[in-house]
């Protein structure tokens, strides 16, 4: 079975062989016809991808050797002759000869969204667990990506804040909130600015028994919010600010 691979280092793996096309550009127009496969690429997103605004006179020529590389790379698997397409404007992946890494992130994403919504966050935990699991770096991770490639780049990365957002959410549903304030902890080291996860990690501190902790960490977002954006902070954060300062917290179940 042929997998592909962009939620992390770009690869074609065939089985235990690695039919990964060599070269910057080449590895550029895989990625873009991967990511909209099934539909037409192209041959002027093609040069914006690769060269900006600044195409060469041998533009056109150097994407179709690229094309008849990737053509050969394709067919050497079991399932690719031939899907590699030619079109009027540009080139099709007409099939996706194999599985794909993004694919099966957001069918992941999607099942474990719709298992919150029935209120089963123990099983929408483990599927979105595993969703993030498909992921082994940042998105495209070693390619020098161009303004189309950025956009889509950018646009995954979204998805998987979103999904771990909704991992967050079924684990404080069943009780994790002790397990959580390490791992959020981090996310807002690395998201300073997302509002969402410093509001969960104060509400995961409060549910842990730890109301002085959270409040300090209310403290310190909000003087991040006014030091760098001019800001107050939003209505989910006052609201679990509020929360925390007149609640009874033995109501809360804590995991052990």
């Amino acid at each position: 079975m042929t997998t592909y691979h962009v939620l992390g280092p770009l690869a074609v793996r065939d089985g235990d062989v690695d039919r990964t096309p060599r070269g910057p550009k080449i590895g550029k127009v895989l990625a873009l016809l991967l990511l909209r496969a099934g539909e037409v690429v192209s041959v002027r997103t093609l040069t914006e991808e690769l060269w900006d605004e600044r195409p060469p006179r041998t533009a056109v020529t150097t994407i179709r050797t690229h094309v008849y590389h990737l053509r050969k790379a394709l067919a050497a698997t079991e399932e690719g002759a031939g899907a590699l397409r030619t079109e009027p404007t540009g080139y099709r992946l007409s099939h996706l000869p194999g599985l794909f890494d993004a694919d099966q992130f957001m069918r992941a994403t999607e099942h474990g969204h719709t298992l919150l919504r029935r209120e089963q966050p123990a099983e929408a935990a483990t599927v979105l667990r595993a969703a993030l699991g498909t992921w082994r770096g940042s998105a495209l991770a070693g390619i020098e990506a161009g303004p189309v490639l950025t956009r889509h780049v950018e646009h995954l990365e979204e998805l998987r804040v979103r999904a771990l957002e909704l991992r967050i959410e079924a684990d404080m549903a069943i009780g994790r909130h002790r397990q959580l304030v390490p791992e959020l902890r981090g996310l807002v080291a690395a998201h300073p600015l997302n509002e969402w996860f410093h509001a969960r990690l104060i509400d995961a501190l409060h549910r842990s028994g730890r109301r002085s902790d959270a409040l300090a960490a209310y403290g310190a977002v909000r003087r991040l919010l006014d030091r760098e954006l001019g800001l107050e902070p939003s209505v989910d954060l006052r609201r679990v600010q509020q929360e925390v300062l007149t609640s009874d917290r033995s109501r809360f179940v804590v995991a052990s």
